[in-house]
């Protein structure tokens, strides 16, 4: 990744889950050099225990805005937000939940004033930080709280593949009702913006995938794409967006038929994220869309019993600040 000529605003990094593997991870990329300069918001008590444990050299230097942050192999700068409690890999702790918040919190302020050029995340545990009393759905829902924005679109990318979700954490039965006209336009609206800036895809083509097998088979599967996707479709086609379908999901998914779109809207989770994890888990990355800031994270979750076995892979997270990068020149 490349930072470009001169001084390089750096890009931050939240650890996660406290028992889970986002330590790791932030220890494990701190092991090679870097070419942009990256900050990672922790208890510094945790990394070091973790490195410990992983058998990992890494010096920890103590991030300051006056100072650029290390570029070193085996360094990394650390912001230091102290935990609640003592973590224990593997091990949720409710009593940490509010913490988890706390670096998100502060990585997003972070990123509205300047500070930041970008934000990454590392996994978070949503039922431990449910279990602690906080109405939480994900990162996603999080984060647009936090920044105001009604609409947020996540999108995950793999190589040239980017599947986006209309929506996103929901019980299968409670779908069909979320999918309405004004919703799939607004996020049609800011998938194509999405796509435009900060991706730098001038006029982004978008393949829309049906609700139901075959698209609904002409209303004898179901009536949604007749009576809420196309409607929805010419009106995004009346503002300026290039969308085509609703085109079945085993349809649209043929690698050929791919070909021509930029990005592939899902309309529910598991329809359009098993086809891009089975393409590129391991190295994919989950973008938001629709925030004043760029923020990227990794394919997949805490993996508890992972955490301190030395045996989790930072692909995702590579991916992921590469990426982030890339974004933030784009959108420079």
């Amino acid at each position: 990744m490349s930072a470009g000529p001169g001084p390089a605003t750096p890009i931050v990094l939240t650890c996660g889950e406290s028992a889970g593997i986002g330590p790791d991870l932030c220890i494990g990329i701190a092991q090679a050099a870097r070419s942009l300069p990256l900050v990672c918001l922790a208890d510094l008590e945790l990394l070091r225990a973790r490195a410990a444990m992983l058998r990992l050299a890494c010096r920890f230097e103590q991030y300051s805005p006056a100072a650029p942050p290390t570029c070193a192999a085996g360094a990394l700068a650390v912001l230091h937000l102290p935990l609640g409690r003592a973590a224990v890999a593997g091990r949720l702790d409710t009593g940490n939940a509010p913490w988890v918040l706390r670096l998100i919190d502060r990585a997003v302020e972070g990123c509205r004033r300047g500070e930041f050029a970008a934000m990454v995340t590392a996994p978070v545990q949503k039922s431990v930080i449910i279990e602690a009393g906080m109405a939480f759905t994900g990162h996603t829902e999080y984060l647009a709280q936090l920044c105001g924005v009604p609409l947020p679109v996540m999108l995950l990318v793999a190589g040239r593949l980017r599947v986006a979700l209309a929506t996103t954490h929901l019980p299968l039965r409670a779908v069909p009702e979320a999918i309405t006209r004004e919703g799939l336009l607004g996020v049609l609206s800011v998938l194509g913006a999405g796509l435009r800036r900060p991706f730098g895809i001038a006029r982004p083509r978008i393949g829309v995938c049906g609700l139901n097998p075959h698209a609904g088979e002409s209303g004898h599967l179901g009536s949604e794409e007749q009576q809420v996707i196309e409607p929805a479709l010419r009106a995004a086609r009346e503002l300026g967006l290039d969308v085509h379908g609703p085109i079945p999901a085993d349809t649209l998914f043929v690698p050929r038929n791919l070909e021509p779109f930029d990005a592939v809207l899902a309309m529910y989770h598991d329809q359009g994220l098993p086809v891009l994890k089975h393409a590129g888990f391991g190295h994919a990355v989950n973008v938001t869309l629709g925030l004043p800031i760029i923020r990227t994270s990794v394919d997949h979750g805490t993996a508890l019993d992972l955490a301190g076995t030395g045996r989790a892979d930072v692909g995702s997270l590579e991916a992921a600040i590469a990426l982030a990068a890339e974004l933030a020149a784009h959108a420079a």
